[in-house]
Order: C-alpha cells, then structure tokens, then sequence
C-alpha cells in the first residue's frame, strides 16, 4: 500500500504573475524546483517534477480557491484578499510573508464624516464580500454595495459611490485622483491553502513541507 500512496502526485495551484514566481523562489529553498516552468515560451498548462512526484499549474488568482475546494489541486498559493473574497472550504495553513498590502477603504476626505457618523451610502469594491462583512459585521453600518471589475478609484470621481474598497500597496494611484485611505479592513499578503481531504490522506507530505517553508520564512523575518 505505502508505495501506491507514494506514487501519488502532489499537485499545486499557484496564482499567476508574481506571486507565482516569488512562490517558486521560496520552493526553491527548500529544494522543490521546476525548470519547466521556468521557459517563458511554453505553451504548457501543467509542469511536473517527476523526482519529486509533484504538479504544478497557473491559475488565475479568483480561480486557486475553487481548484483547492474541489480537490483538483492539493495545495494553493494566492492573496489573502481572495480566499476572504471566494469563501471556500480550504484550509489556510501558511503566511508566505510576501505580496504584503491592505484592504482599505478610501474616498475623499468628504467622505470621513459619512464613515463616522454610519451614513447610508454607497460603496463601490471588486471584493463585495469583503466590503460587505467589513461594513455589516464590524461596522454595523448599513451600505449599498456595487460591484465593479476594474479601476474602482474612478466610482467617487464621478460620483458612482461616496467610497470603495480596494487593495492599497503605495497609495499613489489614490493619492493621484483625490483619494486616501479613510479606514484599513485588513492586512494581507500571500497564503497556502490545502484542500481538507488532501490534509488527512497526505498529512505526511503536506506538514513536512509546511514546516520546511515556515523555517525558511522565520529565517527571512
């Protein structure tokens, strides 16, 4: 049985871009690599490490939670703001301590007294879920939630909300168009997500590389 069970494939799913690379520098430390991902010409979906006995594939950020829920993928790597957002059933087991940001909500500084004496207004986020638990949960204040997909600081400009909830790394682009931070929801960063099912049949696997990243990452803080 055990060498059945060895054979096993561990796969992962890691989110596009950046965090996938500075994803894969940390694998590296602890001498998980893949040179095929490495091709930037590559037309394939999946790469494997046949030593290893791993997969890797990239997903589009929002997509990572879903493959993890659903046990396509074993592991996820993704931001923080999107397993608040997607609300999956996953385990989140690591703080990868890169992709540091906040959720933040911002406006013009008009808007600070509508925030502070919990007016009825309306809030403009690519993360309705967020806003909403945020505004309703911890705020007890009563809000309009519109969801848009790009370029939220344009919503107060033109007067589509009196604020947004949106991911600030330096506040320029905010500070560009008139805007600030008014209230900061949560830090986040990058997270490791494991499917539960995945936990129980290859606890073994999974916790040695938790604990072998969590040393690396101590070294690094």
């Amino acid at each position: 049985m055990e060498n059945k069970n060895s054979e096993r494939y561990l796969t992962f799913a890691l989110g596009k871009g950046r965090l996938a690379n500075q994803t894969l520098k940390l694998f590296e430390e602890i001498g998980i690599t893949c040179e095929e991902m490495k091709d930037k010409e590559t037309r394939k979906l999946i790469f494997v490490n046949e030593e290893l006995k791993l997969r890797f594939f990239l997903a589009k950020g929002p997509d990572v939670p879903t493959y993890v829920e659903y046990g396509a993928a074993d592991i996820g790597v993704v931001g923080e703001d999107t397993i608040l957002e997607e609300g999956r059933n996953i385990y989140e087991v690591l703080d990868l301590g890169f992709g540091k940001c906040r959720m933040c909500v911002c406006g013009p500084e008009s808007a600070k007294d509508l925030l502070l004496h919990h007016e009825q207004i309306r809030v403009a986020s690519k993360y309705p879920r967020i806003a909403k638990n945020y505004f309703y949960n911890k705020k007890q204040q009563t809000v309009e939630i519109i969801k848009l997909n790009g370029s939220i600081e344009l919503a107060p400009i033109v007067g589509l909300s009196e604020v947004i909830v949106d991911i600030v790394e330096t506040g320029s682009t905010l500070r560009e168009n008139g805007l600030q931070v008014l209230e900061e929801v949560c830090p986040l960063s990058a997270r490791m997500i494991v499917n539960p099912v995945s936990m129980k049949m290859e606890n073994e696997r999974i916790t040695k590389l938790i604990t072998e990243l969590k040393q690396v990452i101590n070294k690094e803080n």
